[in-house]
């Protein structure tokens, strides 16, 4: 049976569980009382031991197992959830995330978890010797055991069944009849079948199932069933392998003597000639990857069905969500992006035409299409949670290794935003977090010294504000020295004297994203503050994105970071510089204005004008795109002026085209790092209009 069809449904869902099993496990060392949460780590280990017993995972399988004995002894209040035995459980827990990470990178799986498996079975034998999961094992290892002579389950073979067991028996192989009873509350009987058929195809040759496979695969059948494998493997490691699927209650392996056998056939041979007939044909189908595969779809179903019964959901529910590949996305996204263009060219041409069916017919589809978008649009995004639920655990192992005392509150995980920004996000979002458990938060000790609680608070919070999503990370610690800022900016020379005392509070912090501006006094292996920060920086404004930060000395620090929803599609602001045309991205717009010359002044060998109340600079873009002058000086100038977080600009072009939604494509890689410039669209009438980078032009 081929599993490579299935292999992205396991990943996915495998993480899932690993998600549910940290955030329950977080919580219950909160509260290790409440067994509901221990219940839920619980199910979540379970079922992903049997996708990985089904898939051939082994070390994974074996791990989840180990560690599922330990959370069935806490579950049966035989073991306290203390704090030492749940970082055991957390360290297989990252045992089991590196596995299926190697798995999705296109590894094998397999690791070495001696070591932590050692561990889980100590606390297994030192807390409480009748755990569960043990007695299982040892309870399937005696039934084996007394069934050790040449006996017969019941089962009869044909002639040639027969023969195939008693030329293995004189080869070196072992017959065996293996019985196998499932929990009477076992769902999905069929995928519990696929998974034995699985582990035991690979142990060698399946020759008969009593009921028959087609029978098994529509649950035909009580709780039990009869499978005879012919294998070089021993019965203890079959019961191992076997014992690895959940929701099986026995197992019963019998070595079969084929002399016992062909008396017992010999008499029964009569009456059950049509029945054999059918069971050859049931073997060869046990054989068939083709005939299997009704079972070994069920299996990503079980998942589903195992968590519409633990959320009490209506199966109607369950209908109103599918799965969907990010690929076919793309391509559709893709294919979306070509109409869009090609929308804009309809309009321009139904406006030079002046045709009054065809304006009608052209602004109708560009509603339609415009409603597509937004559809599109939405199934592209996807809730924060994606990256912020890596924090939670990532904040538990930071805390204890520094000796310091964190508790992580995150607001808005349900936020929306384009899947593209969230692959780039997480990384940043890792350092900032790391930075402030480093040297934002205080010891226990120095923060009784100044008078707070000994726990420090992180929030980290998300939320949506017009085009954008706002991500803040807010910690109550020592804050940023801001002198220390200033006196390391002027050693490095990132500033002088002179624009230091024309900045603000925000501007002097936000030169701790200058390269190799830190103000650590001891850099750690964790973080350093300023190291890196211009990389998080870099990468928030290669995604359209504003990070700022603001502080006080002993109240704390928060950084807060601006995203575009989305990078695909964009409303933008059309403008003109002689013949060529430059689209400018609304979300970085304040407002358009026409300026006389008379109002334009010089400060500091720069051309500036005050809008309401504020100095703002200009900047010429015929200077910076290198534009030819056309030689007709105009009195006035058309602006356009932007921000970037508290800072502004003017970028003064020709003139004002409107506003459009364009598509917007890289400039490939031959045209890398063009100053102030994020890519390019093309337009309705085929020209090519490169969008202008507003962050690299505010200084």
């Amino acid at each position: 049976m081929s599993n490579s069809e299935y292999l992205d449904v396991f990943i996915e869902e495998s993480q899932e569980h690993l998600q549910t099993v940290n955030d329950s496990l977080l919580q219950l060392e909160k509260e290790p009382d409440d067994l509901s949460l221990v219940n839920e780590v619980f199910r979540s280990a379970h079922t992903l031991k049997g996708m990985a017993a089904t898939m051939g995972f082994e070390d994974l399988a074996h791990l989840t197992h180990t560690m599922e004995n330990v959370l069935d002894l806490i579950r049966n209040e035989e073991l306290e959830a203390s704090s030492e035995i749940l970082d055991v459980v957390f360290d297989s827990v990252d045992d089991l995330e590196e596995m299926i990470n190697d798995i999705a990178e296109g590894g094998s799986g397999k690791r070495d978890i001696q070591q932590i498996a050692d561990q889980l079975e100590a606390i297994q034998r030192g807390e409480a010797p009748s755990a569960a999961g043990s007695a299982e094992v040892a309870a399937a290892n005696a039934q084996t055991e007394v069934g050790g002579g040449a006996q017969n389950l019941g089962e009869s073979y044909d002639e040639f069944e027969l023969t195939v067991i008693t030329q293995s028996k004189e080869q070196g192989f072992s017959p065996y009849q293996i019985r196998i009873t499932l929990d009477e509350n076992t769902m999905l009987k069929a995928a519990r079948v696929y998974m034995v058929f699985e582990i035991l195809e690979e142990a060698g040759e399946v020759i008969k199932s009593t009921p028959p496979v087609d029978e098994l695969e529509e649950e035909n059948f009580d709780h039990e069933f009869i499978v005879t494998l012919v294998t070089k493997e021993s019965k203890e490691d079959l019961n191992e392998r076997i014992n690895r699927i959940s929701e099986i209650q026995n197992i019963e392996i019998i070595l079969i003597d084929p002399e016992e056998l062909g008396e017992n056939s010999e008499a029964e041979s009569e009456p059950k000639t049509e029945a054999q007939g059918q069971s050859s044909k049931d073997s060869a189908k046990a054989e068939s990857p083709e005939s299997s595969q009704p079972v070994q779809q069920l299996e990503p179903q079980q998942q589903k069905k195992d968590d519409k019964d633990e959320t009490t959901k209506k199966p109607s529910e369950a209908n109103k969500t599918i799965r969907v590949s990010i690929e076919r996305l793309d391509v559709l996204m893709n294919l979306f992006e070509e109409l869009v263009i090609d929308r804009g060219r309809l309009e321009q041409i139904s406006s030079e035409l002046d045709n009054n069916e065809l304006s009608e017919t052209v602004e109708r589809m560009s509603r339609i299409s415009g409603d597509l978008q937004e559809i599109i649009l939405n199934m592209r995004m996807m809730p924060v949670d994606q990256v912020f639920n890596r924090f939670p655990r990532m904040v538990r192992s930071l805390s204890k290794d520094l000796g310091k005392k964190v508790n992580l509150d995150i607001y808005g995980a349900e936020t929306e935003l384009d899947r593209t920004i969230i692959d780039e996000i997480g990384d940043p979002l890792v350092h900032l977090i790391r930075n402030s458990i480093d040297h934002g938060i205080e010891t226990p000790a120095e923060r009784l010294d100044k008078g707070k609680s000994e726990e420090g608070t992180l929030v980290l919070r998300a939320y949506h504000s017009g085009n954008n999503v706002f991500i803040e990370i807010e910690d109550d610690g020592a804050g940023i020295n801001q002198q220390k800022v200033i006196n390391k900016a002027l050693s490095n020379g990132v500033v002088t004297q002179e624009e230091i005392e024309k900045m603000s509070d925000e501007q002097i912090f936000g030169l701790l994203f200058e390269s190799g501006l830190s103000t650590a006094d001891q850099v750690t292996d964790v973080s350093g503050r300023g190291v890196g920060l211009d990389v998080v920086k870099n990468t928030f404004e290669s995604l359209g994105g504003v990070v700022t930060v603001n502080s006080e000395q002993n109240v704390g620090s928060i950084f807060s970071i601006q995203l575009p929803l989305t990078l695909s599609i964009i409303d933008v602001m059309l403008v003109e510089l002689q013949k060529e045309k430059y689209a400018i991205p609304l979300s970085s717009i304040v407002e358009t204005a026409i300026v006389n010359k008379e109002d334009v002044y010089s400060a500091h060998n720069q051309k500036v004008i005050d809008f309401r109340g504020n100095v703002v600079p200009l900047v010429f873009l015929k200077n910076v795109f290198e534009v030819p002058e056309a030689g007709i000086e105009d009195e006035y100038y058309s602006v356009v002026l932007v921000s970037k977080g508290e800072k502004m600009a003017g970028l003064v072009v020709d003139s004002l085209v409107g506003q459009h939604d364009v598509v917007l494509k890289s400039l490939g890689s031959y045209l890398t790092n063009v100053f102030a410039i994020s890519g390019a669209t093309i337009l309705g009438d085929g020209q090519v209009a490169l969008i202008v980078d507003t962050n690299a032009l505010i200084k």
